[in-house]
């Protein structure tokens, strides 16, 4: 490997063609994904679904995903990535054929989550296949282009919402053609990626094997991953403990065969560490915020406010080369600032009683979100070039995977309790009768019996509220406000990790990009 100066040019004359088709295809995930979760309440109603069918519907978009970006992520070097968009958007258009084929409570539940699944490994694929075609394309300026990639995601979220928005609350359109609407971008990226060449990545170019690939992501990378996965075995599929762990250490025992046993990189093992509390705090917050605050301001307001930071998002990921330059700011250095300013989002928000102060708050903390996910891509592409699209496609995975299986339950779990301890310590009497009988689980945190949700509904929907009923609603509300709080402890500890590598690359010179010996992208500038 080699440190020499590259030039900042794109390596392929159709490479802003494949950035822009890339980023179609992001905004097609992020607005069908938009989609999906505003026609929930539209399933419900159809089918009769509760709440924990709707969120296993909607769990499986989480999981497609995972298994999506981290097969295609391992497979793309080998096969090419014109074959895997291809794979994805058959699977995009197949996913809405499986969707709405959902006609009738005996058949929907099925139908939707097959649907759900397939939807998102076709979006996992696409990530699987955009992520390291861009950083190959542009290899010297990765933070700044996977920024602009990954701005189509707020973007279709928020075309996403602001559909859903017009058309469902407004027009009472079918969900079907609702959804339908997924669609017109996935033909978009169809045409923008049809013919055209894409070059390989710098470890493909030089013939390197999968073993090869694997040796920096080792037992080490590859045991966070396993975890991960034990969690996914466990609870989604409901495996004994016992077998979720065998299942996950063979496949640790295979990477080490694959690697002849390397230990692997200890950066990258913070990077997926890292990357794991991004997910967490970014998708897992996402999911949960505007429930959050819906219930501490108006289920308009919170449609609103989460338009607001989707388009902070959007608008700044464009600038992120800008204020490394003016900023003097390396990758690692801008990760670290926005962990600052996501934490004192988090604790803002946690305090915020005005409209006005949410968005002084969310704005804040959607500055500082902004830039981890792709950001973090880059630092991966730039030091880890002998991986080619593994470690960036691993690492994908284990965002998503976290904000399934750690983010997004732990948020609930944290809601419950505080609720919870909230209402028996102001009206205790009041908590056993509300309680559910049935505890709250959550990796090795205690139990917590809840505030049974239909009570809990039953009270916010009084237009007259008993003082039992002022006191649920209240405890509700402080239940927010703690996990919000509670939340801001994940970019505090990503701020510890991005600290220490501040320091680390300070000991060695500076933060460099690395690239391999003899391939297109280390000729000199």
């Amino acid at each position: 490997m080699s440190n020499v100066q590259v030039s900042n040019e794109a390596i392929a004359p159709n490479a802003k063609r494949l950035l822009w088709a890339g980023f179609m295809a992001i905004l097609a995930a992020g607005a069908g994904f938009a989609l999906r979760g505003g026609i929930f309440d539209n399933w419900g109603k159809e089918f009769g679904f509760t709440a924990t069918q709707l969120g296993a519907i909607g769990g499986a978009g989480f999981t497609g995903f995972c298994f999506g970006i981290i097969i295609g992520g391992v497979i793309c070097d080998k096969i090419g990535y014109g074959k895997l968009v291809i794979a994805a958007f058959a699977m995009h258009v197949l996913s809405a054929v499986v969707t709405f084929g959902a006609t009738s409570p005996d058949n929907a539940y099925r139908m939707l989550t097959i649907g759900m699944f397939i939807f998102a490994f076709a979006n996992g694929t696409l990530e699987a296949v955009a992520n390291p075609l861009v950083a190959t394309l542009f290899p010297n300026n990765r933070t700044h282009y996977l920024n602009i990639l990954h701005a189509s995601w707020p973007l279709g979220m928020i075309l996403g919402v602001a559909a859903g928005w017009l058309l469902d609350d407004k027009l009472q359109w079918h969900w079907k053609y609702q959804l339908a609407l997924y669609l017109i971008p996935t033909v978009g990226y169809g045409l923008m990626f049809f013919g055209q060449h894409m070059p390989k990545s710098e470890a493909s170019e030089k013939g390197s094997s999968l073993g090869e690939m694997f040796k920096d992501v080792g037992l080490l990378g590859a045991a966070v991953v396993c975890y991960l996965l034990s969690l996914f075995f466990a609870g989604n599929l409901g495996l004994p403990q016992a077998a979720a762990y065998a299942i996950s250490g063979a496949l640790l025992v295979v990477v080490g065969i694959m690697t002849k046993f390397s230990i692997g990189s200890i950066l990258l093992f913070f990077l997926f560490v890292a990357h794991a509390l991004v997910g967490a705090v970014e998708l897992g917050t996402d999911g949960w915020i505007q429930n959050i605050t819906g219930n501490l301001f108006t289920s308009q307001q919170g449609k609103a406010l989460f338009l607001w930071t989707s388009a902070i998002m959007f608008a700044l990921r464009f600038c992120a080369d800008f204020i490394e330059r003016r900023l003097k700011l390396s990758p690692v250095g801008l990760l670290l600032t926005c962990s600052i300013l996501a934490a004192v989002g988090l604790q803002l928000a946690s305090r915020m009683e005005t409209f006005a102060m949410a968005l002084i708050a969310l704005g804040i903390y959607a500055v500082g979100k902004t830039f981890f996910w792709p950001t973090m891509l880059a630092v991966a592409s730039d030091r880890f070039p002998r991986t080619g699209a593994v470690a960036i496609s691993i690492m994908g995975g284990i965002g998503m995977l976290s904000a399934g299986l750690i983010g997004g339950p732990g948020l609930g779990y944290s809601k419950d309790r505080f609720a919870a301890e909230t209402l028996q310590a102001t009206a205790p009497a009041v908590y056993e009768e509300v309680k559910t009988t049935e505890a709250s689980k959550f990796l090795i945190f205690a139990p917590v019996n809840a505030i049974d949700g239909k009570k809990l509904a039953e009270a916010k929907e009084a237009k007259e509220r008993t003082d039992a009923q002022k006191a649920i609603v209240a405890s509700d509300q402080t239940g927010d406000r703690k996990t919000l709080k509670a939340d801001s402890l994940i970019p505090v500890t990503m701020a510890l990790i991005y600290l220490l590598m501040l320091l680390y690359f300070k000991t060695i010179g500076g933060y460099k990009t690395v690239h391999l010996e003899g391939t297109s992208a280390a000729k000199v500038g």
